[in-house]
């Protein structure tokens, strides 16, 4: 990984076709290799301490993160981790805050179940770490900047209020932000994901930190690129279309 750790983001860890679906075989498959290379995973915060202070990258080592609050990531993926003793930060979504509200459960997203606060206590007790994902997982940048605090304030609340624990780190619905959310998100977290996809550096923004997304390794031999001194020209190379894209529509967008 050429010293430079990688965040690697997941959502749904189940079989699919979804985009943001990981089959959990390959997942499990995938620990089970970078672990027996000598790979572990860090905490995303301790990854942001090396780049605010000019620490060495820690050796083989990559920081997992998954985003939305899925109950896969609790059935498939938590077992996994807890087999190697790692660790990872799930952002969770979750839901407008209602006084007296009945159900355990985060509301649900793209049609499948959520995790449990009961669920995300379990998770913590084993060592991983939960995040903020906004209150409804909205685009931030669509939304007026008093909306966008809501969303944004709203949800680090709610977590901190269930958990007891300081919530310090956010990611970006769809992983989008603009100068005015950023600037929201930095008053209120230490650091924050986005989607570029890329590897973090000396230069990196810790409140827009690039990630690599599952969806681009969802095949055997890319998710055992991870381990090799090809990784980061493969991050590169699928980069550069994907930026290209996203500029053609911002450019339709804003005519």
């Amino acid at each position: 990984m050429n010293g430079l750790p990688p965040i690697l983001t997941f959502h749904a860890i189940e079989d699919g076709p979804a985009p943001d679906s990981f089959p959990p075989d390959l997942f499990a498959r995938g620990m089970a290799r970078l672990h027996g290379e000598g790979y572990r995973t860090i905490e995303l915060l301790d990854l942001v301490e090396c780049l605010q202070t000019g620490a060495p990258f820690p050796e083989r080592a990559f920081v997992l993160t998954f985003d939305d609050g899925y109950r896969s990531v609790y059935e498939r993926a938590a077992p996994v981790l807890a087999r190697y003793g790692w660790t990872a930060t799930v952002f969770l979504v979750t839901g407008e805050r209602r006084t007296g509200a009945g159900s355990d459960r985060l509301p649900e997203m793209s049609g499948r179940p959520m995790l449990s606060w009961r669920e995300v206590d379990e998770m913590g007790k084993a060592g991983l770490s939960f995040g903020a994902h906004t209150l409804t997982h909205p685009d931030l940048t669509r939304l007026s900047p008093g909306r966008a605090e809501d969303e944004v304030a709203g949800s680090k609340a709610s977590i901190e209020e269930r958990l007891g624990a300081p919530v310090r780190a956010f990611a970006y619905p769809f992983g989008r932000y603009d100068a005015t959310t950023r600037e929201i998100v930095r008053r209120h977290f230490e650091c924050a994901c986005s989607d570029r996809l890329g590897l973090v550096s000396a230069g990196s923004d810790i409140h827009a930190l690039e990630r690599v997304d599952a969806h681009y390794l969802r095949r055997e031999r890319l998710f055992a690129a991870i381990a090799t001194r090809w990784f980061p020209l493969y991050v590169r190379t699928r980069a550069a279309p994907r930026r290209l894209r996203r500029a053609v529509l911002a450019g339709r967008v804003g005519r």
